[in-house]
Protein backbone atom coordinates (compact mmCIF):
# COMPACT_ATOMS: atom_id res chain seq x y z
CA UNK A 1 0.00 0.00 0.00
CA UNK A 2 1.08 3.60 -0.91
CA UNK A 3 2.33 5.33 2.03
CA UNK A 4 1.02 8.93 3.03
CA UNK A 5 5.04 9.68 1.89
CA UNK A 6 4.56 7.86 -1.46
CA UNK A 7 1.82 9.59 -2.11
CA UNK A 8 2.93 13.30 -0.92
CA UNK A 9 6.17 12.61 -3.55
CA UNK A 10 3.69 11.40 -6.21
CA UNK A 11 1.84 14.60 -6.03
CA UNK A 12 5.11 16.61 -5.43
CA UNK A 13 6.64 15.26 -8.84
CA UNK A 14 2.80 15.77 -10.14
CA UNK A 15 2.76 19.35 -9.49
CA UNK A 16 6.80 19.79 -10.93
CA UNK A 17 5.18 18.15 -14.30
CA UNK A 18 2.15 20.41 -14.47
CA UNK A 19 4.31 23.38 -13.81
CA UNK A 20 6.84 21.86 -16.44
CA UNK A 21 9.79 21.44 -14.33
CA UNK A 22 11.41 18.58 -16.88
CA UNK A 23 13.71 16.90 -14.11
CA UNK A 24 10.90 16.30 -11.84
CA UNK A 25 8.65 15.28 -14.77
CA UNK A 26 11.46 12.58 -15.96
CA UNK A 27 11.42 11.41 -12.07
CA UNK A 28 7.76 11.16 -12.51
CA UNK A 29 8.08 9.10 -15.31
CA UNK A 30 10.04 6.60 -13.88
CA UNK A 31 8.75 6.28 -10.70
CA UNK A 32 5.44 5.22 -12.18
CA UNK A 33 6.45 3.57 -15.89
CA UNK A 34 6.52 0.73 -13.71
CA UNK A 35 3.31 0.72 -11.80
CA UNK A 36 0.98 2.11 -15.28
CA UNK A 37 2.90 -0.84 -17.18
CA UNK A 38 1.89 -3.70 -14.34
CA UNK A 39 -2.10 -2.74 -14.72
CA UNK A 40 -1.52 -3.08 -18.57
CA UNK A 41 -0.22 -5.71 -18.25
CA UNK A 42 -2.89 -7.18 -16.23
CA UNK A 43 -5.53 -5.39 -18.29
CA UNK A 44 -4.59 -6.75 -21.52
CA UNK A 45 -3.58 -9.93 -20.68
CA UNK A 46 -0.07 -10.57 -21.79
CA UNK A 47 2.84 -8.85 -22.39
CA UNK A 48 2.14 -7.68 -25.94
CA UNK A 49 1.50 -4.21 -26.24
CA UNK A 50 2.18 -3.14 -22.82
CA UNK A 51 5.00 -0.62 -23.48
CA UNK A 52 2.72 0.95 -26.74
CA UNK A 53 -0.29 1.34 -24.38
CA UNK A 54 2.08 3.19 -21.48
CA UNK A 55 4.22 4.69 -23.88
CA UNK A 56 0.56 6.26 -25.50
CA UNK A 57 -0.55 6.76 -21.92
CA UNK A 58 2.22 9.20 -21.06
CA UNK A 59 1.58 11.38 -23.97
CA UNK A 60 -1.81 11.61 -22.99
CA UNK A 61 -1.02 12.10 -18.91
CA UNK A 62 1.49 14.52 -19.50
CA UNK A 63 -0.71 16.86 -21.79
CA UNK A 64 -3.00 16.56 -19.35
CA UNK A 65 -1.50 16.99 -15.65
CA UNK A 66 -1.69 20.58 -15.72
CA UNK A 67 -5.59 20.67 -15.64
CA UNK A 68 -5.54 18.12 -12.75
CA UNK A 69 -7.44 19.94 -9.57
CA UNK A 70 -5.79 18.16 -6.98
CA UNK A 71 -2.12 16.83 -7.98
CA UNK A 72 -3.43 14.05 -4.46
CA UNK A 73 -5.40 12.78 -7.82
CA UNK A 74 -2.88 12.13 -9.50
CA UNK A 75 -2.50 8.02 -9.43
CA UNK A 76 -5.98 7.32 -10.40
CA UNK A 77 -5.91 9.59 -12.99
CA UNK A 78 -2.60 8.48 -14.55
CA UNK A 79 -4.17 4.59 -14.14
CA UNK A 80 -7.19 5.90 -15.64
CA UNK A 81 -5.82 7.40 -18.75
CA UNK A 82 -3.96 3.35 -18.75
CA UNK A 83 -7.10 1.88 -18.58
CA UNK A 84 -8.58 3.49 -21.47
CA UNK A 85 -5.50 3.12 -23.38
CA UNK A 86 -5.57 -0.44 -22.67
CA UNK A 87 -9.14 -0.71 -23.29
CA UNK A 88 -8.75 1.15 -27.08
CA UNK A 89 -6.10 -1.68 -27.48
CA UNK A 90 -8.72 -4.20 -26.64
CA UNK A 91 -11.16 -2.92 -28.80
CA UNK A 92 -8.67 -3.18 -31.88
CA UNK A 93 -7.80 -6.71 -31.05
CA UNK A 94 -11.37 -7.64 -30.59
CA UNK A 95 -11.25 -10.70 -32.68
CA UNK A 96 -7.92 -11.98 -31.15
CA UNK A 97 -9.54 -10.93 -27.04
CA UNK A 98 -12.59 -12.64 -27.56
CA UNK A 99 -10.08 -16.52 -28.40
CA UNK A 100 -8.62 -15.31 -25.58
CA UNK A 101 -11.38 -14.95 -23.26
CA UNK A 102 -12.62 -18.40 -24.58
CA UNK A 103 -9.47 -19.50 -23.53
CA UNK A 104 -9.38 -17.74 -20.01
CA UNK A 105 -13.39 -18.72 -19.27
CA UNK A 106 -12.05 -22.39 -19.21
CA UNK A 107 -11.77 -23.48 -15.12
CA UNK A 108 -8.63 -23.24 -13.79
CA UNK A 109 -6.56 -26.07 -12.69
CA UNK A 110 -6.80 -26.92 -8.89
CA UNK A 111 -3.35 -26.07 -7.38
CA UNK A 112 -1.46 -29.15 -6.56
CA UNK A 113 -1.33 -29.65 -2.83
CA UNK A 114 -4.26 -27.06 -1.14
CA UNK A 115 -2.69 -27.98 2.59
CA UNK A 116 0.78 -26.60 1.33
CA UNK A 117 1.46 -23.49 3.01
CA UNK A 118 0.91 -20.17 0.89
CA UNK A 119 3.97 -19.18 -1.36
CA UNK A 120 4.33 -16.53 -3.68
CA UNK A 121 4.68 -18.52 -6.27
CA UNK A 122 1.06 -20.16 -5.69
CA UNK A 123 -0.54 -16.44 -5.03
CA UNK A 124 0.73 -15.29 -8.41
CA UNK A 125 -0.64 -18.31 -10.22
CA UNK A 126 -3.86 -17.98 -8.29
CA UNK A 127 -4.52 -14.10 -9.50
CA UNK A 128 -3.43 -15.26 -12.96
CA UNK A 129 -6.61 -17.44 -13.14
CA UNK A 130 -8.87 -14.53 -11.86
CA UNK A 131 -10.96 -12.83 -14.57
CA UNK A 132 -8.63 -9.65 -15.72
CA UNK A 133 -11.33 -6.88 -14.34
CA UNK A 134 -11.27 -8.87 -10.82
CA UNK A 135 -7.95 -9.56 -11.37
CA UNK A 136 -7.20 -5.40 -11.97
CA UNK A 137 -9.25 -4.20 -9.30
CA UNK A 138 -7.59 -6.89 -6.35
CA UNK A 139 -3.59 -5.74 -7.23
CA UNK A 140 -5.22 -1.98 -7.37
CA UNK A 141 -6.68 -2.12 -4.53
CA UNK A 142 -4.34 -4.70 -1.75
CA UNK A 143 -1.00 -3.78 -3.97
CA UNK A 144 -1.29 0.04 -4.51
CA UNK A 145 -3.39 1.10 -2.23
CA UNK A 146 -6.23 2.38 -4.12
CA UNK A 147 -9.58 3.20 -2.18
CA UNK A 148 -12.47 1.70 -4.30
CA UNK A 149 -13.26 5.08 -5.58
CA UNK A 150 -10.01 5.31 -6.32
CA UNK A 151 -9.79 2.79 -8.20
CA UNK A 152 -13.38 3.47 -10.10
CA UNK A 153 -11.88 6.37 -11.14
CA UNK A 154 -9.15 4.41 -12.72
CA UNK A 155 -11.35 2.13 -14.51
CA UNK A 156 -13.90 4.21 -15.18
CA UNK A 157 -16.63 1.96 -13.79
CA UNK A 158 -19.40 2.41 -10.82
CA UNK A 159 -18.13 1.99 -6.81
CA UNK A 160 -20.15 -0.45 -6.84
CA UNK A 161 -18.92 -2.43 -9.59
CA UNK A 162 -15.30 -1.99 -8.47
CA UNK A 163 -16.97 -3.41 -4.78
CA UNK A 164 -18.32 -6.32 -6.69
CA UNK A 165 -15.54 -7.28 -8.65
CA UNK A 166 -13.52 -6.50 -5.53
CA UNK A 167 -15.84 -9.71 -3.57
CA UNK A 168 -16.18 -11.60 -6.29
CA UNK A 169 -12.37 -11.72 -6.64
CA UNK A 170 -11.26 -12.62 -3.07
CA UNK A 171 -13.89 -15.40 -3.10
CA UNK A 172 -12.27 -17.05 -6.29
CA UNK A 173 -9.03 -16.20 -5.05
CA UNK A 174 -9.58 -18.15 -1.60
CA UNK A 175 -11.15 -20.85 -3.13
CA UNK A 176 -8.35 -21.39 -5.78
CA UNK A 177 -5.77 -21.29 -2.97
CA UNK A 178 -8.03 -23.44 -0.90
CA UNK A 179 -7.65 -25.96 -4.16
CA UNK A 180 -11.44 -26.03 -4.62
CA UNK A 181 -13.68 -24.43 -7.62
CA UNK A 182 -13.46 -21.34 -8.31
CA UNK A 183 -17.05 -20.79 -9.74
Amino acid sequence: MASEKDRALDAYLAAGAAAGDRVLTRRLVARWTPRLSALAWRLLGHAEGVEDVVQDAWIEILKGVSRLRAVEAFPAFAFRITQRRCARRIRSMQADRRLEQAVEAEPAPALEDPDQSLDAGKAVRAMAALPPDQHAALWLHHIEGLSVREIALSLDVPAGTVKTRLMHGRRKLAALLRGGDHE
